[in-house]
């Protein structure tokens, strides 16, 4: 079943790269008692995820933060080494990359994407989610396009 507006989000790991490799980071931690924007790519490095979703909130971060969040985060089914490499190329050091190697946060949250027919296997959706203390206050899914997801959508919700 597909996360709601109103549910919490459930505690468990994602990583993220540190000084010496990548580190646990309990979701609690990023989104308990912050106001926070998560958004989700289905992959790094992929066309519409580098040309367009994460180039648009690296622009918007700062009009972002500057309307009361705390955070902005972005989510993919990748390891922390892929999203450490994909944040340095599109200078996007404003963005919390967070790792959902496994896809266990993305299977969580009932938003997994079947990409096996493209050879990439079980990824995440493209959605963007507003949280505050751990609870979606807003959630909006894309299909392949990236619009109901896109910074200038979040911008308007908040």
């Amino acid at each position: 079943m597909r996360i709601q507006v109103g549910d919490a989000l459930p505690e468990m790991d994602l990583h993220t790269m540190g000084a010496d490799g990548p580190e646990p980071i309990k979701t609690a931690e990023v989104f308990g008692g912050k106001k926070v924007v998560l958004f989700a790519v289905p992959g790094a490095f992929t066309p519409g995820c580098t040309a367009t979703h994460l180039p648009g909130y690296v622009v918007q971060a700062d009009e972002i933060k500057a309307r009361g969040v705390d955070t902005v985060a972005c989510v993919a089914v990748n390891d922390a080494f892929v999203l450490d490499a994909w944040a340095k190329a599109q200078n996007a050091e404003e963005i919390l990359m967070l790792a959902d190697g496994n896809g266990e946060f993305t299977r969580a949250l009932g938003l997994e994407l079947d990409a096996s027919g493209f050879g990439m296997g079980t990824r995440s959706q493209r959605y963007a989610m507003i949280v505050e203390d751990g609870r979606v206050v807003a959630l909006e899914v894309d299909g392949v396009e990236v619009k109901d997801s896109a910074a200038e959508r979040v911008l308007e919700l908040l």
